[in-house]
């Protein structure tokens, strides 16, 4: 039986042979300590911003080879799922809005590939030019919570607005409380703590 160490409840029964058990323990318990962890993480950040109509969004800093699982273990845990891959959403941050020669020239571009599209902008220039162009889902990153809620009210609802960039779990409320619709925290896949989990060998 698989047990936290914290407070000794049992979290899964498993039946098999004693070779097997043991055989498979290690790497099921790395798997298990490591969502799980991605899960209480997720919970923290959710229950931060509750009563809030703000939503956490998770990101795609994860570990290599194992996306699905830790974005189904930050889900389980209760915050919302962001871009799984390049694939299903377009991101257009600075660097693409500089290759493409400014805001317009970068969502022009990106409308002929038919995805939604969220841009990050980092002026209030950019904010003003994205609006004009259209933009539906705007990424403002490493802002205050003060200086979100003045960006957020000339945004005035035009476009549903996701904050990042150094959010904290004590610091989740403040963005969420300054009017954000999102908050984004790599935190919750790339540094989340490993939960203490122990396997118990009983024969029947």
């Amino acid at each position: 039986m698989a047990k936290s160490r914290v407070d000794g409840d049992g979290i899964a029964a498993v039946h098999g042979l004693a070779r097997t058990l043991l055989e498979c323990e290690r790497v099921a318990l790395n798997f298990l300590q490591r969502l799980s962890g991605v899960a209480t993480l997720a919970r923290r950040y959710a229950d931060a911003v509750a009563g809030t109509r703000c939503r956490v969004l998770d990101t795609r800093k994860t570990t290599p080879g194992l996306r699905l699982l830790e974005k189904r273990a930050a889900a389980a845990g209760g915050i919302t799922n962001h871009r799984m891959g390049l694939f299903d959403a377009i991101l257009i941050k600075n660097n693409h809005i500089a290759a493409a020669g400014g805001v317009r020239q970068a969502m022009e571009a990106a409308r002929t590939c038919g995805l939604p599209i969220e841009i990050e902008v980092r002026t209030r220039e950019e904010l003003r030019e994205a609006l004009v162009c259209g933009a539906e889902h705007l990424l403002l990153d490493n802002l205050t919570p003060a200086e979100a809620a003045g960006w957020i009210g000339e945004i005035a609802g035009r476009a549903t607005v996701e904050l990042s960039g150094g959010i904290t779990l004590e610091s989740v409320r403040a963005y969420a409380e300054a009017g954000a619709d999102f908050v984004s925290a790599g935190a919750i896949t790339h540094s989340a703590r490993a939960m203490d989990i122990s396997f118990r060998l009983e024969l029947a």
